[in-house]
């Protein structure tokens, strides 16, 4: 174990005792969390399939994250039980329309014999047990596959090969590599169930496929979207019809921006999906700026041919669309204030109806008849578990428990909470408060600033996350999760509030629900910290710049100036979209002034900072960039870090680092009662 964490352990062991049968959270409770994804019903609705992933051992002490396919009756009358143990995981469980058949996606075995990890291909077993089988085998991995309605064929979806000249010139290292060069494309497959053969649908290079594969109901078709380009920045994406047996797609939607997520209704008359609607004129490059909008949800009707857009008055950003049986209503899910709840839109009239309240869920999937539905929720007290609702979503049963364990686990309570911003503007966050709350007392208060900035942080469970809010909860620590404006889940107007105000309103909010619980006589003022990730980042890197109320600040992935930020990362457009236009004289001065290392002077407060070594979304840069600001000035700051890693943190003793790093070096400046901060390794 990092002696970090084994110091975080030791600060665990000496808080107050837990009340019976139940004692604090740890970091390594944080880490051995299952995590419980993607649930599938049956076609009859009588069995549930869904995907856990856990920490496994490795060689020489590595650890390795794998997900394998579990199964569960949708009654709950029997334990769900693992069915797939591939070496590297297994994932995308999915049913045959005719309920014969299970599949999955799993990379097994080696490549042509010459030891290479084979590519992920989609395989089957019987619905009632055995061996599975590779039904695909595609040069490149599949990325999504649907079972055609008769069960008889499955769409897929792999990256074009590399050319066997090209890969010759990089195994002799005559790899040079031109910036943001078209990568290959993913085109479209059709594989027959019985004989295995797999004919090419699509091909070219004016598309590439991405996402989710939508069968018609006839079987002469398949929708999906397509991006004009592979680029991260490119916001060029449109629903296509494919031709099975023409081998041909055809563009159906009109919009200029991301059109997404098509899914063919029922009847066969429909195809429904969610476009962010873009009417400003593209950039220098063709490209489109970045939007600030919710999506609307539309419809292509076939025979018309014609698209309309039945939104309506929804007040939510709409998730995947599911259609009901009788095609009359779409399904989804959608981020509601501080919680993820499930909606249903009616298709002739655009009647909006929210189905539940104070929930956090993702729908999986329905039963044939559509009288059931798997979801995976999770609460504030119990870790995410998969559970069957009727199709109104008035009863909710639990059929899996990924983590028994959780039920010893201490825990603080969480609470709602709403305050008035400097400007009057209503804002919302969750706090989770220390185990044992006494209301006569005053605690260190640890910020949370959420990523984005189209975030939002919901009444969930807290055990996890950049922070693992729990094990702060055990030792006396109030943790406050505000949703400033420019936060999803309020509205499209909440949402472009912080639109060429990064670092204002959405600071003010921030700042004032902080003097709230002050106020209220849960924080101390003088035992604050501030931290977060990526936008949070940010916000945290900004907010130091703006304020010295802060005893620590821990500014992970954060963006520090938005000049260079432009130039360099790899979604550049979103910025444009929020900066008012690409940086030029008339709108560096926006990019300057809400730059944290325009005002670098201005910081007191020691500062961690963390960073994945191969981010290209907030490259290295900025972090450099801060560090440089705050040593020269001679400020308390480290920088570290993590080899291998992207924007996110993925392994597993990088995460253990970086939780128990973030404990260290607030507690230490805020409380003095925590582990000293150690040196980063060379």
């Amino acid at each position: 174990m990092h002696p970090v964490a084994l110091c975080l352990l030791a600060v665990l062991s000496l808080a107050r005792p837990a009340p019976a049968q139940t004692r604090p959270v740890t970091i390594d409770d944080v880490l051995a969390l299952r995590a419980v994804a993607a649930p599938t019903i049956s076609p009859d609705g009588t069995a549930v399939l869904f995907t856990v992933r856990q920490w496994k051992d490795g060689e020489g002490g590595k650890k390795d994250a794998r997900t394998h396919l579990w199964r569960v009756p949708a009654d709950g009358s029997a334990p769900a039980r693992q069915i797939t143990f591939g070496e590297r995981g297994d994932a995308q469980p999915g049913w045959s329309p005719d309920g014969r058949y299970m599949s999955f996606v799993s990379s097994r075995g080696t490549r042509n014999g010459n030891g290479e990890d084979a590519r992920a291909q989609v395989w089957v077993m019987r619905a009632d047990g055995g061996e599975s089988w590779p039904l695909t085998d595609a040069g490149e991995s599949v990325e999504q596959y649907a079972w055609s309605p008769d069960s008889a064929r499955v769409a897929f979806t792999a990256m074009d090969p590399v050319p066997a000249d090209e890969k010759a010139a990089v195994e002799r290292r005559d790899d040079e590599r031109q910036y943001e060069r078209p990568a290959r494309p993913v085109h479209l497959w059709v594989v027959d169930v019985a004989t295995k053969t797999a004919t090419r649908i699509t091909s070219g290079t004016d598309f590439t496929i991405q996402g989710a594969l939508s069968w018609a109901p006839s079987g002469t078709q398949v929708a999906f979207a397509a991006g004009a380009s592979a680029l991260l920045r490119d916001g060029r994406r449109d629903i296509y019809l494919a031709d099975v047996a023409a081998k041909t797609a055809t563009k159906i939607s009109p919009n200029f921006g991301p059109d997404t997520t098509p899914r063919f209704s029922p009847d066969g008359r429909t195809v429904a999906y969610l476009a962010e609607l873009v009417t400003a004129p593209p950039i220098g490059d063709g490209t489109p700026r970045g939007t600030v909008a919710q999506s609307r949800v539309m419809l292509y009707d076939l025979a018309t041919k014609a698209t309309r857009d039945i939104t309506g008055s929804l007040p939510v950003d709409p998730g995947t669309p599911h259609w009901s049986p009788d095609s009359a209503r779409l399904l989804f899910t959608a981020g509601t204030r501080a919680y993820t709840e499930a909606w249903s839109l009616e298709v002739v009239t655009g009647k909006a109806t929210q189905l539940t309240k104070g929930r956090t869920l993702q729908i999986g999937g329905f039963s044939r008849d559509g009288a059931k539905v798997a979801v995976t929720m999770d609460t504030p007290t119990a870790p995410a578990d998969v559970h069957v609702a009727d199709a109104a979503f008035t009863s909710l049963r639990k059929v899996s428990d990924a983590n028994p364990q959780a039920r010893e686990f201490a825990l603080g309570e969480t609470e709602v909470i709403t305050w008035k911003s400097k400007d009057g503007l209503e804002v919302e966050g969750v706090l989770l408060k220390p185990v044992g709350h006494d209301p006569a007392k005053r605690y260190p208060l640890l910020v949370v600033a959420h990523g984005g900035p189209a975030g939002a942080f919901v009444n969930n469970y807290r055990v996890g996350g950049l922070e693992g809010g729990q094990v702060w909860a055990n030792q006396g620590w109030a943790v406050f999760y505000p949703n400033p404006r420019g936060s999803t889940n309020y509205g499209e107007k909440f949402l472009k509030a912080n639109v060429a105000d990064w670092g204002g309103g959405d600071f003010a909010d921030i700042d004032t629900g902080v003097d709230a619980l002050i106020a209220r006589g849960i924080a101390d003022k003088d035992k604050l910290a501030h931290i977060g990730w990526s936008y949070g980042g940010y916000m945290t890197a900004w907010t130091i710049t703006q304020t010295q109320r802060y005893k620590a600040a821990m500014v992970g992935a954060g963006l520090t100036n938005m000049w260079s930020m432009y130039g360099t990362n790899d979604i550049p457009n979103v910025l444009i979209g929020y900066f008012g236009g690409i940086a030029n004289k008339e709108t560096l001065p926006l990019y300057m002034n809400r730059s944290a290392m325009t005002h670098i002077d201005n910081v007191t407060t020691p500062t961690l900072i963390l960073h994945g070594a191969n981010d290209d979304r907030v490259p290295v840069g900025q972090a450099q960039e801060l560090f440089r600001g705050l040593k020269d000035r001679g400020k308390a700051t480290d920088l570290v870090f993590y080899p291998r890693e992207g924007h996110g943190i993925n392994e597993y003793y990088h995460q253990q680092d970086r939780l128990a790093r973030i404990h260290a070096w607030v507690t230490s400046h805020v409380t003095g009662d925590g582990a000293k901060p150690p040196t980063p390794r060379q």
